[in-house]
């Protein structure tokens, strides 16, 4: 028996709601994209865009008069199927137009032939048979099409594989159509040859691997005709769509026969196919490795792939919004990407809705199969069906790192003539079967020749295809939020995502500024084209840069976050900044310890000289002053890299706390045997300390402990952020003080050095070292002060240092 039907109430009218809300859904889209450049620069005075709308508008109006011409001369067609097809074409032209214009408007222009071909088609005759009798005529047709691109064949992008034809901005590529020729001749074939397939098999006799004679004498044709497909896209080296073609077969056969062992044998199959290609082929083993390990390459080999994922994990849970992601920064976004794109800037939420537009897609042309008046009709679309799902799933499954990139692309959605237009053949198909199917089921069954009726055993594997594609589509859902949500945040922060750098040239970079307000790190420009500037250009290895090419360093990349404004401000404010604008907050401004003038001050002290300085209040552990020489300016990036990272003397190095310099007497008279490990800071430190080596800051905190009794303070460097509401807020030390002596003990450790009533200092050059270590403190000011000269000059160390402690 066949599963019930059930007809909707007021079947007239409810395609025109469905296609309202498609209508309704494309049209919000389209807004969207106009007001973006609005929402991104977050002013009204700005270019808007329009052009997309004359994509709507042909969109919108072919689909309005289909629908007219569908109710007209296929008046108990499937409901559901048009409105279904309208959305995915909508969303998908939109997402071209946003992503290229050009190639927007040339999708607008398929769309319309791809509309006119279907409204047109909408008065052939709905049985079909015309298709079914002439079944090796259009066959030989796409076969001989597409041998002809072995001599005649172009690729419109000038290199790659010629597997197109045409020229003038005008091209089809044949292997589209041919898949879809291949279907209809499997289901015409088998239909026809339907009672001596023995498909009525069920338990283990279905998964028996043998042949009747009759039985192999039917399938030889099929395997000889699929075998020439095959033989020409191995040729041409369309491997993705050669890979569609094998599935397809299986499925075809499967369908027809209700083997079991079909599925096991054509996974195989395609398995020891790829294989074989990945040990033949350059693309496949490429494309093979990119896929195994991604991260391996991510500049080379694997950067499609990679950006994809990166486009994903932009998109999160909400999207970035129409036309305010960066999608354009994977290639081909426009093809086989697109789904990428789609993620970005609608979200996880939006690839739900997305595949679950397919999955009803898929679900009707399940439902069209099972009604079906003729085993052909059955057999055809229940294939095409699985054609549409296959290659959609091949291709979402590629952007997502669930299989192989293959390069197919996604029906209804990705750009491209050839396949818009074999699509909207389908879906043409299967609206004029959906006619048969509703009159089947009202009692007016369109009588065939076959002299089986359909029973549940024939329509048993068409409902286990169902149930595979759909698993494989909620596999690409889980897949989706994997790489959105699990691993998104991760991601996103990767030195090869530029698209924070993309935000930084829109979102206001939060300043840095000294311990009483002055300005040492801004944000110039206009929404679109903000940049950094470093106001102090010695402070550079301090301050550090925030480059789109180079990354970050210092201080910009430790308080990143409030700099960003991805923290500082409630999850309210972000989660509402980020749904308006797809970029979170303005950044915030983060006061630092250190004193401008104290600094100046001392970088001039220490003139040309390499080597460090550090100022720290032995209190609380606030650095008031840090220098590092030979020091770079973080303006000139651009001009200046190349030199800087092959400067002997490292001027990128903080050398406060990344030097490790030789201590010789000091070591044991500051740190003791057994040096501390230095306390974390907002700023890079060098590894675990050695008993004969330091850094200065880890010097400059020995000197406190002993100027502050035996106490360390934890090292800090970032005073308090800006408050949104108003007034600052004050940041906590990274490690809390550490009492490390008793204060006799610090006391005796002081007593041979040189020292005052309120100072203490040492001025040392460790043995066989062309170096010089100053360290001293002041009780009555709570300041200590390091100084290290990659020079052997005792007299300049002792006079920056007590020059700086007199200050």
């Amino acid at each position: 028996m066949r599963p019930p039907l059930k007809l909707p109430r007021n079947n007239q009218r409810q395609p025109i709601r469905l296609l309202g809300v498609a209508a309704l859904f494309v049209g919000l889209y389209a807004l969207s994209l106009t007001l973006a450049p609005a929402a991104r620069n977050r002013s009204w005075a700005i270019t808007y865009n329009f052009s997309h709308w004359i994509g709507f508008v042909v969109w919108l109006g072919g689909f309005v008069i289909v629908k007219y011409f569908a109710d007209h001369y296929v008046p108990r067609h499937d409901p559901y199927l048009l409105p279904l097809i309208a959305m995915l074409t909508g969303w998908g032209l939109l997402a071209i137009w946003r992503l290229t214009p050009a190639f927007g408007l040339r999708q607008t222009i398929w769309v319309a032939i791809a509309l006119a071909v279907f409204g047109f088609g909408l008065r052939l005759p709905a049985n079909l048979n015309f298709l079914r009798r002439y079944k090796y005529l259009w066959l030989t047709s796409g076969l001989l099409l597409t041998a002809l691109t072995l001599i005649f064949g172009t690729n419109p992008m000038g290199i790659g594989p010629r597997l197109w034809l045409g020229g003038g901005g005008v091209f089809l590529q044949p292997s589209e159509p041919l898949k879809l020729l291949l279907v209809i001749y499997l289901a015409a074939y088998f239909a026809d040859w339907q009672g001596l397939l023995g498909g009525r098999g069920s338990g283990a006799q279905a998964f028996r691997f043998t042949f009747h004679g009759p039985q192999l004498q039917i399938l030889v044709p099929t395997i000889l005709m699929t075998g020439i497909a095959l033989l020409l896209l191995l040729v041409q080296r369309d491997l993705g769509t050669a890979s569609i073609f094998i599935f397809l077969y299986s499925v075809m056969v499967y369908l027809a026969t209700g083997w079991r062992w079909v599925p096991v044998v054509s996974t195989g199959t395609l398995a020891g196919a790829g294989l074989l290609g990945y040990v033949v082929f350059d693309v496949i083993r490429i494309r093979v490795d990119a896929w195994l390990n991604p991260w391996l390459d991510p500049a080379g080999r694997s950067y499609q792939i990679v950006q994809s994922l990166l486009s994903v994990a932009n998109g999160g849970l909400l999207g970035r919004g129409p036309g305010l992601g960066s999608p354009g920064l994977v290639p081909v976004a426009h093809s086989d990407f697109i789904f990428a794109s789609i993620a970005e800037e609608t979200g996880f939420l939006g690839v739900i809705g997305f595949l679950t537009v397919l999955g009803l897609l898929i679900q009707r042309g399940v439902r069209i199969s099972f009604h079906a008046a003729n085993p052909f009709q059955r057999y055809l679309a229940a294939g095409l069906t699985a054609f549409l799902a296959a290659q959609s799933i091949l291709i979402i499954g590629g952007n997502l790192r669930l299989l192989p990139l293959t390069g197919v692309t996604l029906p209804f959605v990705s750009y491209g003539g050839s396949s818009l237009l074999v699509s909207f053949v389908i879906g043409l198909i299967l609206l004029k079967i959906s006619t048969s199917a509703e009159e089947s089921v009202r009692g007016h069954v369109v009588r065939d020749r076959s002299p089986l009726p359909p029973s549940r055993l024939a329509l048993s594997p068409i409902a286990n295809l169902s149930t595979l594609l759909l698993l494989a589509l909620g596999a690409t859902a889980l897949i989706a939020g994997w790489w959105a949500i699990g691993r998104g945040p991760d991601l996103l922060t990767r030195t090869d995502n530029a698209r924070r750098s993309i935000a930084d040239r829109f979102v206001a970079r939060g300043e840095l500024l000294d311990r009483n307000g002055t300005p040492l790190a801004i944000t110039n420009g206009e929404p679109g084209e903000y940049s950094r500037r470093v106001t102090v250009p010695t402070l550079s290895p301090v301050l550090g840069y925030n480059h789109p090419v180079y990354g970050q360093s210092g201080l910009e990349a430790s308080l990143d976050a409030y700099l960003r404004g991805t923290q500082g401000y409630d999850a309210l404010t972000i989660w509402w900044h980020h749904l308006l604008y797809g970029q979170p907050p303005p950044g915030l401004e983060v006061r630092l310890t250190l004193d401008l003038d104290l600094q100046l001050r001392s970088d001039e002290l220490l003139q040309e000289q390499a080597g460090a300085l550090i100022v720290l209040n032995a209190k609380n552990g606030e650095i008031l002053a840090l220098v590092s020489h030979p020091t770079y300016d973080a303006n000139h990036l651009d001009k200046k890299w190349d030199a800087l990272i092959t400067d002997p003397q490292a001027p990128l190095i903080n050398r406060v706390t990344q030097g490790r310099y030789s201590t010789g007497e000091l070591a044991d008279l500051l740190l003791g045997s057994t040096p501390q490990e230095i306390p974390a800071l907002r700023l890079p430190l060098v590894d675990s300390a050695r008993p004969a080596e330091a850094a200065p800051l880890e010097m400059a905190l020995a000197a406190a402990t002993l100027t502050n009794g035996g106490v360390q303070p934890p090292p800090k460097i970032a005073l308090m952020v800006a408050n949104p509401l108003g007034g600052w807020l004050l940041l906590p030390a990274l490690e809390a003080e550490t009492t490390l002596l008793t204060p006799e003990v610090s006391h005796n450790l002081l007593a041979p050095l040189s020292s005052t009533a309120t100072t203490w200092q040492t001025t040392v050059i460790p043995p066989g070292e062309d170096l010089t270590w100053f360290v001293g403190g002041d009780f009555e000011q709570a300041v200590v002060v390091v100084v290290v000269l990659e020079t052997a000059d005792l007299e300049l160390a002792a006079t920056i240092g007590k020059s700086i402690l007199a200050d």
